[in-house]
């Protein structure tokens, strides 16, 4: 991705559950500053995508006061919004290719099956409310009918060693090197869910390849996800982008602000006020004046911070 002709792409993707909370907009403001930032300020590419999958989790009217809010906080996307639910036979075309290079496959397992086996096996592993997958199906269904899909994050039985799949080592623009077990520490993980919806990890892959983007910045809660990330895009041929992940806010309680967790919805009818308790979060100085004044000043300090180079 180096060279002359390289071109910035970033991306904002909230889920429309509920409207931008104070956690949501400082991965806003992240990602929008890290494209504006590109290229000694000059600028790249930034892009709304609405994550709409799971429509039995979305809030009525959440997408369009998300796109207010940000227009109230003047982040505007370079192309209109994109949305998922929208996007599903490019999932299925990549759940297909995966498929037919024996990376992916059904399984029939409920989460008590799952207990079961694992609990037969050596005690239960549970790991951020999940539990680590066995691997039950990943030689057959056995005769039981297929519930989801599973992507195969170590070889299967038999088949020759990769190494590259064994330990997925990155290094994220803000916390550095990075390194999972995807195999042990996650097992074959979900691609398709029981009901059908296609699950976050492929998704997200696909969108980002499909609208080439080159430099993800979202907040650190999802750095657990990037090695899912990049063995599907090593899987499916895809090229990588790189990562930073943002400094989260959080409660009271020390958990991670979010909707589960009571956060309100961001006022944006003071848009200064909102944008500088972000930047606060993110390690810049405060601004005043006029919107655009402030997001100039911020763009100039998140260079000198976290310079977005190829």
């Amino acid at each position: 991705m180096g060279g002359a002709h390289f071109t910035y792409v970033g991306r904002f993707a909230p889920s429309p559950t509920g409207a931008l909370h104070a956690g949501s907009l400082v991965a806003a403001l992240a990602s929008w500053l890290d494209a504006r930032a590109w290229n000694d300020g000059r600028g790249g590419r930034w892009l709304v995508r609405i994550e709409d999958l799971d429509s039995q989790r979305c809030v009525a009217g959440a997408t369009e006061r998300i796109l207010r809010q940000l227009q109230d906080c003047h982040l505007q996307p370079d192309q209109p919004p994109v949305y998922q639910s929208q996007r599903t036979h490019l999932y299925q075309r990549a759940l297909t290719q995966l498929v037919d290079a024996a990376m992916a496959y059904p399984c029939a397992c409920s989460r008590k099956d799952i207990e079961a086996a694992i609990a037969r096996q050596a005690g239960q592993r549970e790991r951020h409310g999940e539990l680590v997958y066995p691997g039950t199906c990943s030689a057959g269904l056995r005769g039981r009918p297929a519930r989801a899909w599973r992507f195969r994050s170590a070889p299967a039985q038999g088949g020759a060693a990769d190494p590259t799949r064994a330990g997925v080592t990155w290094r994220d623009r803000r916390l550095g090197l990075q390194q999972q077990d995807v195999a042990d520490a996650v097992g074959d993980f979900v691609i398709r869910r029981s009901d059908a919806v296609f699950a976050y990890q492929l998704a997200v892959v696909v969108d980002d390849d499909a609208q080439q983007v080159s430099h993800v910045v979202r907040g650190e809660d999802l750095a657990d996800n990037t090695p899912r990330q990049l063995l599907l895009q090593q899987a499916l041929g895809m090229a990588s982008p790189r990562y930073l992940h943002s400094p989260l806010v959080r409660a009271a309680s020390g958990e991670k602000l979010s909707k589960q967790h009571g956060a309100v919805p961001v006022d944006t009818a003071d848009p200064m006020a909102a944008l500088n308790a972000a930047a606060d979060v993110l390690g810049l100085g405060p601004q005043s004046g006029h919107v655009a004044q402030a997001l100039h000043g911020w763009v100039q300090a998140w260079r000198h911070l976290y310079n977005p180079v190829v």
